[in-house]
């Protein structure tokens, strides 16, 4: 790995912690934020050309508490913001002061996810800002995991801060009762930023492992916080079931490998069995929640040797019930594969056709791509190759346009 290579995924994880740390200290958010992000930038720039400093946390929190100063200072009409910081902090302390004097094992991650997650915020508010402010994304990919345009999410955000501003809310883990309200949302988000890590919306990369390691690495903390709570174990398991099979995705040319063609002996074993261990020990518990169910798909997925042993009337079985459970427009779709697998792919088609008037995925490119591939399926190659096309026009990452590009090419017959 490059060192400009480590050093973007060092910043990665470390983003949360140090927003964390000075969300803590100082109390003032959006501010925050946006001192963080210069001292990311700094670090950008400077650490690939003069190597990363032996305390690459502390070197952040430093420079970030410096760039709050700043900001705060040059803040003439806002001076009451300046006057909260030297209440919280000597200014002198807070210039000199280095984060080697916090905690060795002190993560504020988890604090700040559910401070993201303030009641006073709408439900999309809150994982809205946890997905920028936590799990690192752009206010694009944002965007896109919500299916709305840019401009609109951006005024989203925007709001959010300042209502986490105006509430004044410390940064700390709250009670149980207020813990138990946010839950839903924080384990939204950490399913969104796996999400967003292990298929990126847009780049020239197909996956990003440093974000779903840092939603995996989220996601056992607040297991261990929370070890009875079900549907947090299952979305540990889905994740673990999932991230199983990153070695397989991309082929060595950095193209998309799809599931069915995977070379299932380069899967991850061992997250394999914790995350079948995982899972197994929490159905039985009682009703299965959304996440449950989806690890118990990827369960049987992973368990199958190859992929003509894979159970695809279990599967389906599964995608009934969780359309039932949390029915949304990703769960329809994929059980229109489930479908197309069992019944055949003309009864597939029939069950994307119900989708078509859903605004939210009418014109998505994963609609598109697999209406493609049950056509391909049936033998209708031409509209098929049609269908490929138009779903690479529609996706904004590169390694998903090139796969769904060679996929029409494949069947498109050539000109003599």
């Amino acid at each position: 790995m490059s060192e400009q290579h480590r050093a973007e995924d060092l910043l990665r994880e470390l983003a949360p912690q140090v927003l964390g740390t000075l969300v803590r200290r100082y109390g003032i958010f959006d501010t925050c934020e946006d001192a963080v992000q210069e001292a990311l930038l700094a670090a950008a720039l400077q650490w690939p050309a003069e190597g990363i400093p032996d305390s690459p946390r502390a070197w952040l929190v430093t420079v970030a508490s410096r760039k709050l100063v700043d900001q705060v200072r040059s803040e003439q009409a806002r001076r009451h913001r300046e006057d909260r910081i030297a209440l919280a902090t000597p200014q002198a302390e807070l210039l000199s002061r280095s984060a080697d004097a916090e905690p060795a094992d002190r993560d504020d991650s988890l604090a700040l996810l559910f401070l993201c997650c303030h009641p006073a915020l709408s439900r999309p508010s809150r994982i809205a800002l946890t997905l920028r402010a936590v799990g690192g994304l752009t206010t694009a990919q944002i965007a896109a995991a919500f299916l709305v345009p840019e401009a609109t999410m951006a005024q989203r955000i925007s709001r959010a801060k300042q209502t986490i501003k105006t509430s004044g809310t410390p940064l700390h883990m709250p009670e149980a009762a207020d813990r138990a309200e946010r839950l839903g949302e924080v384990l939204h988000v950490l399913y969104l930023v796996f999400n967003e890590g292990y298929t990126t919306t847009d780049g020239a990369d197909l996956t990003t492992p440093a974000l779903s390691a840092e939603a995996i690495r989220l996601t056992r903390l607040l297991h261990r916080l929370l070890p009875d709570d079900a549907e947090t174990a299952g979305l540990l398991a889905l994740m673990l079931l999932t991230d199983a099979r990153r070695p397989a995705r991309v082929g060595p040319d950095g193209d998309l490998v799809p599931l069915a063609e995977q070379d299932r002996g380069r899967w991850d074993g061992l997250l394999i069995a914790e995350g079948i261990d995982l899972i197994s020990k929490t159905l039985p518990r009682g009703q299965a929640g959304p996440y449950q169910l989806q690890a118990a798909i990827a369960a049987v997925h992973d368990e199958a040797e190859h992929v003509d042993a894979t159970d695809w009337p279990q599967i389906l079985a599964l995608y009934e019930l969780l359309e039932q459970v949390a029915p949304n427009p990703m769960v329809t779709l994929n059980r229109a594969v489930a479908v197309a697998m069992v019944h055949g792919p003309s009864a597939g088609l029939d069950r994307l056709a119900t989708l078509q008037s859903d605004k939210r995925m009418a014109r998505h490119h994963r609609l598109l791509a697999t209406r493609a591939h049950l056509l391909e399926m049936l033998g209708q190659h031409e509209v098929a190759a049609d269908a490929y096309r138009d779903a690479a026009r529609r996706t904004t990452s590169a390694p998903e346009r090139r796969h769904l590009t060679n996929r029409a090419a494949r069947l498109t017959p050539v000109q003599s």
